[in-house]
């Protein structure tokens, strides 16, 4: 990955949100992300592909939910850059209230059965 990439993949607003929740909560399913960013389903899944795609996130399958999470593999160079991002962003209007929603969600996956 270069820096071109990294940051044209982290541009799109919708994609930095989900980033940097993923940043602060380690893995995260599509609903949880929906809930969070209080945006659709197609929308939510459409960035975490394209998030994907440029290999910034990994998905795996625990049982009927497909979680995201940051790519444990990706270059040294970003960690530290995502970790500003996260502190920079943790103290905004708009993350506190993506975090908020998501820590108010009923069901949870890890907690029951949501989606």
């Amino acid at each position: 990955m270069t820096p071109p990439q990294f940051f044209k993949c982290l541009s799109d607003d919708t994609r930095l949100r989900c980033i940097t929740l993923l940043q602060k909560e380690g893995k995260l399913c599509v609903c949880e992300l929906t809930v969070a960013l209080a945006l659709s389903q197609p929308k939510i899944s459409r960035h975490l592909a394209s998030l994907r795609l440029c290999s910034l996130l990994q998905d795996s399958r625990e049982g009927q939910w497909v979680y995201y999470q940051i790519n444990p593999e990706l270059p040294n160079w970003t960690t530290s850059l995502l970790k500003n991002v996260l502190a920079t962003v943790e103290s905004t209007k708009l993350f506190k209230d993506d975090l908020q929603r998501l820590q108010t969600m009923n069901n949870r996956p890890d907690k029951l059965i949501c989606c």
